[in-house]
């Protein structure tokens, strides 16, 4: 997944940050609504963790901006208030959680993975498509009931297809979605076409479909037909 983590307490932040990232997601991170905004006009986002006591603005102005501009990211709010009122508002405008502080991060991942499934519409964990099945849980995938072993990014790469099946990506995309702010460092996306390379490698070899199609000049798309 690739999660936002906008927290202005940098501790928090940072604990946040190095838990998911530690669990093979891939984490941004921002202490201000100004910043928050400028990513999310920006990136996509599988999940917001966001809380609403921001120093430069409310943070319920990121669900009014989500909710306005159609965007379709998940988001959980985490927050030291612990009123009623503040809760009702947050799940009206859009929240699909909300979780007080001081909270442990095991279960902020709880919660995580279970606004993943919803969002996914499988609650047992569990992503297929056609011969593909995904287990969420195990991170194990297997095609034709013959497991491969994917690495983390070649693994990321294809739920992140299939969850966007159908539709043409851009290697800008895929990259920002896949390594987030560290694809600053990187001058050009040619790396990609060797993890798409693997991939499909991987999906043939275990009798796979090649639903991988390249789009000149564009990106990919993961065929759906």
């Amino acid at each position: 997944m690739k999660l936002l983590i906008i927290e202005d307490e940098q501790g928090l932040r940072q604990n946040i940050t190095t838990y998911f990232n530690e669990e093979g997601n891939v984490c941004e991170s921002c202490g201000d609504l100004a910043s928050a905004m400028d990513k999310l006009a920006m990136y996509e986002y599988d999940c917001i963790l966001l809380d609403i006591g921001l120093p430069d603005g409310d943070g319920f102005a990121v669900l009014d901006y989500l909710k306005a501009e159609k965007k379709s990211e998940s988001v959980i709010i985490i927050s030291a208030r612990n009123s009623l009122d503040d809760k009702i508002r947050g799940l009206n405008i859009g929240a699909d959680d909300y979780l007080t502080k001081p909270f442990h991060l095991a279960e902020l991942k709880a919660r995580v993975v279970a606004v993943f499934r919803r969002k996914t519409g499988n609650s047992k964990g569990l992503v297929v498509f056609n011969e593909i099945s995904i287990d969420l849980h195990g991170r194990a995938v297997t095609v034709n009931d013959t497991s491969i072993v994917l690495t983390r990014k070649e693994y990321d790469m294809l739920l992140y297809f299939i969850a966007n099946k159908g539709k043409v990506i851009s290697k800008t995309a895929l990259a920002e979605h896949l390594w987030g702010d560290e694809i600053d460092m990187h001058n050009n996306f040619d790396f990609i076409y060797t993890y798409i390379k693997n991939l499909r490698r991987k999906l043939l070899e275990a009798n796979g479909r090649d639903y991988l199609v390249s789009i000149y000049g564009i990106g990919y798309k993961f065929n759906a037909e």
